[in-house]
């Protein structure tokens, strides 16, 4: 449990990526994390179910890229605080020779950022303070350890709600992507309005952020998606993308997320 914050670090506000931390049963946020994770929990209980498929979600992508689709390096913007299984651990874990560039804003994910640099000697991780919205920051550090000439995994996992202007999002998403080769990847998932319960919990949380959150409708998170090629089974519930098998039926839940390959 944090204690001592650094001194850039708002602890009396909540912020997702600590109340994130929080629902994984992670250590590195404070009271007010605590105490907006413990509200949404009362309205919507769902939420932990939500953040726990979510998490599987990123590893069973991150999984199908490295073993089926052949990618050996990753851009994972707005990664948030270490937890376990990372991009970096599970891709290196099938190859080690893979390369992995994280990017996030905050500063108490900074101050943990080595958690997240632990690479295999045959690969590469690095680390980019950067807001999302900063694409050419972010693309311009990163091409020090990935090579943007071969296909990149392109991760946005939980961070378009964070932008509150759709048309935003979507431009941030095409900023990305139009830096990346045909044959690179993008995988996404975000909250989704299909759920009251939860779209309500998000609403009374948000005047307490310090970034509010906006779920959006499936057909919204597919336009994300636009001119790439969607992997089966398309846009769905995250725990119906190539769901674990021992988990049956897999759950519906407010996060969809999906897989694409760009042409």
């Amino acid at each position: 449990m944090a204690d001592h914050a650094p001194d850039a670090i708002d602890t009396s506000r909540p912020h997702s990526a600590r109340i994130w931390n929080h629902l994984l049963g992670g250590e590195d946020n404070y009271e007010a994390d605590r105490a907006a994770a413990a509200a949404i929990l009362s309205v919507f209980p769902g939420m932990a179910d939500i953040t726990r498929h979510s998490r599987q979600f990123t590893g069973r992508a991150v999984g199908h890229l490295v073993r089926e689709a052949g990618i050996r390096q990753f851009l994972d913007v707005g990664s948030g605080l270490p937890t376990a299984d990372n991009t970096h651990e599970i891709a290196q874990r099938t190859a080690p020779e893979s390369r992995i560039v994280y990017a996030d804003n905050d500063p108490l994910v900074l101050a943990h950022a080595r958690a997240l640099l632990t690479s295999t000697p045959e690969g590469r991780c690095q680390y980019v303070d950067a807001d999302a919205r900063d694409t050419g920051r972010i693309l311009e550090e990163a091409a020090r350890t990935l090579d943007f000439t071969r296909p990149v995994g392109l991760m946005l996992m939980g961070i378009l709600g964070l932008i509150e202007d759709y048309d935003e999002a979507r431009s941030l998403v095409r900023r990305l992507l139009a830096a990346l080769p045909p044959g690179s990847y993008l995988a996404l998932n975000d909250g989704t309005t299909t759920d009251p319960a939860y779209v309500e919990a998000l609403a009374r949380h948000n005047p307490r952020a310090a970034v509010p959150y906006t779920p959006r409708a499936p057909h919204q998170i597919e336009r994300y998606f636009e001119g790439l090629r969607l992997l089966p089974p398309g846009v769905v519930p995250c725990p119906r993308w190539h769901p674990d098998p021992t988990e049956e039926p897999p759950p519906e839940i407010a996060a969809y997320g999906g897989v694409a390959q760009k042409p």
